[in-house]
């Protein structure tokens, strides 16, 4: 009984720390730019995210947990070297976008409770820090995603009851959306990486290797906790679009571009609601630098025994770097254009790679067959996905040029 209590808390925590890990501070601010672009139909633009999302999540939490090998294994199984090049791609673009969340955990701090940003830096890399130094760091993980995960979603629902959306309208365009489909497109696809791209597909799923949940006997719980993590950032998703949505529906109120999600909760529900986004973004940069820094050294650990005997130190180490870049060199928003345009490159890459990862008997078992529908619809991601890449790459040449 205690061992089954134990693996639940496991899969819901590696179910949270992929959700969390995609709901950090670019999570808010694309939502509320999209909302206030396309409005209603913005929920169509979610409601084939989501799909697409799962349709990736499934298959990688799949052929990583059945075989008992994390991303980089399984890419050099395939392909020997390939795992070294997804690792520096993973660990490059994680490295990039903590440093992004540090900054929002600042601003997080500043906007809650009148914080330094300065100061704020240092306190958001602390407190993620610390919960490495605990004793036991993975149980603290998962329970500091779920505590804090959960505060963001009853935070945003609070705003959602104060800002009363349309519902209606947000249902219909939800099937028959009213915006274009040349605006509809490119924010799917934004959504995609935003989701499940990167780091980020791959959190929950080294989580539950490390923690044992392997193989095809494990099969049911491991899609439970995948699909629990794709759920979850649903709900915040959904919230946060129709906390926004009940803000600029009617076409009278444009956003502030600089920090659109703030604008929308003080616009909303006054200054209180403003300190309800200072709460909101400060839970999410902090679990997604969590997120982020495990999953990134969960990447290196395999290549040499000393990175994975000394994990905690490494994951130490990369919180304390992306800290102190943040804190003296300032916002890297070139940096952070490179970050998606490597994010856009790797999912293709990764999921290409789980897909013929679950057709080879040497990596999946002798007795396991990946599911036909989830291969083909595989495909198709790949395919969305590698448009993504190209875009990226375009608008990364345009920004230097």
């Amino acid at each position: 009984m205690e061992n089954k209590k134990k693996s639940g808390g496991v899969l819901l925590g590696a179910a949270f720390l992929m959700a969390t890990s995609a709901i950090g501070p670019g999570f808010l601010t694309q939502t509320a730019q999209f909302t206030g672009k396309l409005g209603g139909s913005f929920g169509f633009v979610i409601l084939v995210s989501i799909i697409l999302a799962a349709i990736v999540q499934l298959n990688v939490w799949r052929v990583l947990c059945v075989s008992g090998m994390r991303g980089q294994d399984v890419a050099n199984k395939v392909l020997p070297g390939l795992g070294y090049v997804v690792s520096f791609l993973i660990v490059a673009g994680g490295l990039v976008f903590n440093i992004g969340n540090v900054g929002g955990g600042a601003l997080g701090f500043n906007t809650l409770l009148g914080i330094p940003q300065s100061v704020g830096y240092f306190l958001a890399g602390g407190v993620a820090i610390v919960v490495f130094l605990l004793k036991n760091a993975m149980k603290a993980m998962d329970t500091l995603t779920k505590v804090l995960g959960g505060i963001m979603i009853v935070v945003i629902f609070v705003v959602i009851v104060i800002v009363r959306p349309p519902l209606g309208t947000a249902l219909r365009e939800t099937f028959l959306p009213q915006a274009s489909m040349s605006d509809i497109f490119p924010a799917v696809l934004t959504l995609l990486g935003g989701t499940v791209g990167g780091y980020i597909t791959f959190a929950g799923a080294h989580r539950l290797i490390d923690a044992g949940i392997t193989k095809k006997e494990n099969l049911g719980e491991i899609t439970k906790s995948s699909v629990m993590g794709i759920g979850i950032a649903t709900i915040v998703r959904v919230f946060l679009f129709l906390a926004v949505l009940g803000v600029v529906a009617g076409g009278a109120v444009t956003l502030d571009s600089s920090n659109p999600a703030a604008d929308a909760f003080r616009r909303g529900a006054g200054e209180i609601g403003y300190r309800f986004f200072g709460l909101v973004l400060l839970a999410a940069a902090i679990t997604s630098i969590v997120g982020c820094a495990y999953t990134s050294v969960s990447f290196l650990k395999t290549f040499h025994p000393a990175i994975e005997k000394n994990e905690k130190w490494f994951i130490v180490g990369f919180i304390a770097l992306c800290t102190v870049v943040m804190a003296f060199i300032g916002q890297p928003a070139a940096l952070l254009v490179l970050a998606g345009a490597l994010n856009g490159l790797i999912l293709p890459i990764t999921l290409g790679v789980c897909l013929i990862a679950s057709q080879k008997k040497t990596i999946m078992g002798t007795d396991y067959r990946h599911p036909l529908w989830l291969l083909i619809l595989g495909i198709v991601v790949v395919i969305a996905a590698a448009y993504l890449g190209i875009t990226s790459l375009s608008s990364l040449g345009q920004l230097f040029a």
